[in-house]
């Protein structure tokens, strides 16, 4: 199979065009570092001026997705001890996460003195929710590209858990730990509002609702968020921030954390995501990761041998029969 020579990449992928050399059209049009460093400057800049206008104007400065994970815990960390914030973590449970996971979750917030609110979803209707992602085709080749199914599902549960939350406390800003490779630069500081997140919720509302009926409602805004004056801003910190995994995770292992053991390489938090990356390998005959490493290696944040080595590792197979079993699927 043909593969980009400079990024991970292969034919598989939605979009891709090969030159002489062997190299791919995302690696060709990547803007250069210089220009990189020059966009990081200035979201950074535009979140510190943010920072200016709302900090300590309300009962919390920020909520923030955290998962127990490296990047969502070098997050917390960067925004307590870096910019001084009263942060509000919020825990989305899916009733797959890695124990380690759970573990470092109160480590941190305690280490850290941070307050968290836990959301666990009732387990029958996440099991439908995941069963009617997997067994249909909901999202965008965009969407495709960047992430699996099953975690732009739960992503997106996530995040509009944390928009409700944001508008009944009126907090003016949602932070998530998206790595540079999720998340572009131009969206790591971005100002929402009504009509943007009733739009980015009807794409996984509308299908799931059809399918499941009205028990998915608890997991979505209602009409009456939408009425807010003020809707946050949603911020990736990681993507204007220096973003090197082995510090990151030299950094995190002085407040505690530990690496979890029952993940798969590109995960340390969910156990979902091995059937997530097998799914979407069986489906669209590319990596669930491919986008997001091949993006780290475009910015220089990881090295396209080391890339290989997370897509590379043997599936657990009896985890994924596991899971499917879980989920009804034959």
């Amino acid at each position: 199979m043909k593969q980009c020579m400079r990024c991970i990449s292969d034919e598989n992928f939605p979009g891709i065009e090969f030159d002489s050399d062997s190299i791919c059209n995302f690696c060709r049009n990547h803007r250069t570092i210089n220009e990189s460093n020059y966009l990081k400057e200035r979201y950074e800049n535009k979140f510190i001026d943010l920072l200016d206008t709302f900090k300590g104007k309300h009962i919390y400065d920020c909520v923030v997705a955290y998962s127990g994970g490296k990047d969502s815990t070098y997050l917390l960390s960067i925004l307590k001890e870096k910019y001084d914030l009263n942060i509000l973590a919020v825990r989305y449970d899916n009733w797959f996460q890695s124990e380690a996971a759970i573990k470092n979750i109160d480590k941190i917030v305690k280490h850290l003195n941070i307050d968290l609110i836990t959301i666990k979803p009732q387990y029958e209707t996440f099991k439908k929710i995941m069963k009617t992602v997997i067994e249909h085709d909901f999202y965008s080749i965009k969407n495709k590209q960047r992430a699996s199914d099953i975690c732009t599902t739960c992503i997106s549960l996530i995040r509009f858990q944390c928009f409700k939350i944001a508008l009944e406390k009126e907090i003016p800003f949602i932070i998530f730990g998206m790595s540079p490779g999720q998340a572009p630069i131009v969206t790591s500081v971005v100002k929402t509002n009504s009509q943007m997140i009733q739009q980015m919720q009807e794409i996984i509302y509308r299908p799931l609702q059809e399918h499941i009926g009205d028990e998915i409602k608890p997991f979505f805004l209602e009409e009456r968020h939408f009425q807010k004056d003020m809707f946050p801003y949603s911020i990736n910190p990681l993507s204007f921030l220096d973003y090197n995994e082995p510090d990151i995770i030299k950094k995190i292992q002085l407040l505690g954390w530990v690496n979890p053991t029952d993940t798969d390489p590109n995960s340390t938090n969910c156990i979902l995501n091995a059937l997530a990356n097998h799914i979407h390998m069986k489906k669209y005959g590319f990596h669930a990761y491919c986008y997001e490493l091949s993006e780290l290696i475009r910015e220089g944040k990881i090295s396209r041998e080391d890339a290989l080595k997370k897509v590379s590792v043997n599936e657990d197979k009896h985890l994924i029969n596991v899971l499917y079993k879980k989920f009804g699927i034959s």
